[in-house]
C-alpha cells in the first residue's frame, strides 16, 4: 500500500496468522493442519511446552492488494461441513481485510480429518467378534 506519506507492506507470515487464528475462532475446528503437520506440532509442544503455532495449517499469497488463503482443517464429528466451511471462509475473510485492507480472493479448505470424541480412547472394532472365520461381506455400493 503506498500513500503519500509512505509505504506500508504486510508480510505473508502476518496474513497466515490472521487466517490461523480466525479459522480456529470457529466452532467445530478441533485442530488445523495435515497429519504429519499436526504430529510435528504435537512433537514441538511436548519439548518446548508450547500450543500448535497458528500458522499450522494455513499457507497463503500475498500480492500488493490482493491475498489468497488454503487451509487444512480438522472437523468435529457432527458438525456439518460445508456450514462450517462457510463460517469459517467468512470468518477469515472478515478478519483478513479488516486488519490488513487487502482483498481476499480466495479461501481454499481442505478438511483432513474428522475428531470423533473417544478418538484416542481406542480399541472400536466396528463391531465385529475377531477369531472366527467370517465370509466376505456383500459390497455396500456399486
Amino acid at each position: 500500500m503506498v500513500t503519500p506519506k509512505g509505504t506500508t507492506s504486510i508480510d505473508s507470515g502476518v496474513v497466515a496468522k490472521i487466517a490461523g487464528l480466525a479459522a480456529r475462532e470457529v466452532a467445530g475446528v478441533y485442530n488445523m493442519g495435515a497429519g504429519t503437520a499436526r504430529a510435528l506440532g504435537a512433537v514441538r509442544g511436548m519439548v518446548s511446552g508450547d500450543k500448535a503455532s497458528a500458522t499450522q495449517g494455513v499457507s497463503v499469497e500475498v500480492g500488493e492488494r490482493q491475498a489468497a488463503v488454503d487451509l487444512d482443517l480438522v472437523v468435529e464429528y457432527g458438525v456439518a461441513i460445508p456450514d462450517l466451511a462457510a463460517a469459517v471462509r467468512r470468518n477469515v475473510i472478515t478478519a483478513i481485510e479488516r486488519m490488513t485492507g487487502l482483498e481476499v480472493t480466495e479461501v481454499n479448505i481442505k478438511v483432513d480429518d474428522v475428531h470423533l470424541p473417544d478418538q484416542d480412547t481406542g480399541g472400536d472394532t466396528g463391531g465385529r467378534k475377531g477369531g472366527s472365520e467370517q465370509s466376505e461381506p456383500e459390497p455396500r455400493v456399486q
